[in-house]
This record gives C-alpha cells, structure tokens and sequence, in this order.
C-alpha cells in the first residue's frame, strides 16, 4: 500500500521564501539526487610517479533536478539515471590523466550537464587520498559546482 505524501505544490510559496530569510531559498520543485564516494584506481597528478603508480580517487556527485513526474510515475525515464551517471564517472576518472583533480572535477560536472538535460545543476567533489604534499594530510579534494543558464 502507497501513503499519499503531501506536494510541495499544494503549499504556499510563502513558506521557501520568507522575508525573516535573508538567503532565497532554492527552487522548491527541484530535488537531489546524488552518489556519494564512488571509488576509483587511477594515474591523476602532478607527480610522475602519481602517473605511474596511480592512486585512489573518490567521487561525489549531487545532481538538481525536478523529479516530480519521476516520483509520482515511479518511472526512471523522468529522472537522471544513476547507473548512467556512475558509467560516465568511471569512464572519465579511470580513462584520462590530468595534473589537477579540479580539471577531473571539472569535466565530469560538464559531462553530466551535457549528458542529463533534465539536470538543472550539479556538485561534483573530487578527493584525492594521501595526496604528496610533504606532510601528513588525509586527502586533497577539489569541488566544481555548474548550472545551466534557462531563459
């Protein structure tokens, strides 16, 4: 049995943008859907030995989108598809070199614009473990945040 859950379009607008909030609140029709710490071995750095030896590499992604009609449909083709997205952070960490985890971070952010047009904007974090820094340092972590511009 399916429990109704009540639309944020049944509520006054009122309530996301209150004038007591300094900060508008974001556009209430739009969800998130994420993946958290997907894990890779790859050959980014500025090191050579980072190319050669390689290294673990997580990936963040948090996507915005409105999934209403998903939601209400239960139907995967009215949102972004996850396994799609986790092909595509794959295929970007594990098949290129780079010097800098933001250029990582960067491309896979505009992969996902350019692949999901129903994504409206999307975070991407990029960590590095154990990262050469001379020092002690759990990690090195770089995130790229894009939009679309509409209208």
């Amino acid at each position: 049995m399916e429990i109704a859950a009540p639309c944020l379009s049944a509520l006054p607008s009122s309530i996301f943008n209150t004038p007591a909030s300094r900060t508008p609140m974001p556009d209430p029709s739009l969800g998130t859907v994420r993946l958290v710490n997907a894990v890779f071995y790859a050959h980014h750095g500025v090191m050579q030995e980072e190319h050669r030896l390689g290294g673990r590499y997580e990936v963040d992604v948090a996507m915005d989108l409105d999934f209403r009609a998903a939601a209400e449909h239960d139907d995967l083709a009215r949102t972004v598809d996850y396994e799609r997205v986790y092909a595509l952070l794959r295929d970007h960490v594990t098949g290129n070199t780079f010097y800098l985890i933001e250029k990582l971070a960067y491309r896979i952010a505009c992969a996902v614009l350019d692949a999901f047009e129903i994504v409206e904007h999307v975070e991407v974090t990029v960590r590095k473990a154990n990262p050469p820094v001379g020092g002690s340092v759990d990690r090195a972590e770089a995130v790229y945040r894009a939009g679309r511009s509409r209208g």
